[in-house]
């Protein structure tokens, strides 16, 4: 259970991966925070260089996060280590690095190869090996350029593989057409599953790329009712989009749910995050999880799910009546 493949792209990956939103440092969209606060680069490159150690080799980040911060602490890490990893980032985003802001979307031939090499060039690197559209949403007629970029810059050797963070799988499937798609990243983890997109992967041999497994930080354990966000966390002056957390306060509904599950989680001397991610993985062999990474201690708990086993079946139906689904 160590390792799984990034779908038809026959690249092995550690099952656990490495996101690498929270590393970016604070950054704004609309006039909300987009991070998740200040960062210390110094913490963030220990943080990679623990989970490298412990057998993390998938790492996932994007050029908005941080405006390029992300990319470049992620590439300073890896540095003398590259063939250790594989780097997934995404594009499709427009933003202003000086104000660290972002701007909007572009997703025109010109601009995902001008993109790509700006990624390349923070990350160090002569290749990315999973390069994602960003937007979720972009129009489905707008599909076959896209691809047809992409999969110029996989014959030039500029990437080896491409994806979707999308949560439709109308979109995922469209995607999918192309030769190189390999994934799709979505939101799922145990409080909100994705039937649909996971039965998808399974027919086009795609990997699922778990965006938010841990809610948000939610499935952590870390807060409970009274807990209260900073302004500069993306989730204390939440996004319309953001369901976990509501003013910088964890959503009451999502905490009972979570008080539901906790012993089963927690069984075998687990921890609730730790359980969480068991779950992910137990949920389908094509799952790869990303949760947010910025301490070497949370490389340490998130790697050590890749020592244990998933959770079983009885567990998972457990959970499901306990959820009510």
């Amino acid at each position: 259970m160590n390792t799984r493949q990034l779908g038809r792209s026959g690249i092995e990956v550690s099952a656990i991966g490495f996101g690498a939103w929270a590393i970016g440092g604070p950054f704004s969209a609309d006039g909300k925070p987009a991070g998740w606060g200040e960062v210390d680069d110094d913490v963030s490159t220990a943080a990679i260089h623990r989970a490298l150690d412990l057998g993390v080799t998938f790492f996932d980040t994007a050029d908005v996060y941080g405006t390029g911060h992300s990319e470049r602490v992620l590439g300073r890490a890896l540095a003398g280590r590259r063939d250790s990893a594989t780097i997934a980032t995404k594009f499709g985003n427009t933003y202003d690095e000086a104000t660290r802001t972002l701007t909007g979307t572009d997703v025109s031939p010109a601009y995902i190869r001008s993109a790509c090499q700006r990624s390349l060039s923070r990350l160090g690197t002569d290749h990315i090996d999973l390069y994602q559209l960003h937007p979720g949403y972009i129009p489905l007629s707008q599909v076959d350029d896209i691809l047809a970029t992409l999969e110029s810059l996989v014959a030039e050797g500029l990437i080896r593989a491409y994806g979707w963070s999308t949560d439709d799988p109308e979109r995922a499937a469209a995607f999918a057409a192309g030769p190189h798609c390999a994934a799709v990243q979505h939101e799922v983890n145990l409080l909100s599953d994705t039937p649909e997109m996971l039965a998808l992967c399974d027919t086009l041999d795609l990997a699922s790329v778990n965006r938010g497994p841990l809610a948000m930080g939610l499935l952590s354990g870390k807060y409970g009712s009274a807990s209260v966000l900073p302004a500069d966390d993306v989730r204390g002056d939440s996004p319309e989009w953001m369901r976990y957390f509501r003013d910088g306060r964890p959503d009451p509904g999502h905490l009972a749910r979570l008080e539901a599950v906790r012993d089963v989680l927690t069984s075998g001397g687990r921890t609730l995050a730790q359980g969480a991610l068991a779950w992910l993985l137990a949920r389908s062999g094509r799952t790869v999880p990303i949760p947010g990474i910025r301490t070497p201690g949370q490389a340490e708990e998130n790697a050590a799910v890749l020592a244990r086993s998933p959770l079983d079946q009885a567990q998972l139906e457990e959970i499901d009546t306990l959820l009510g689904r």
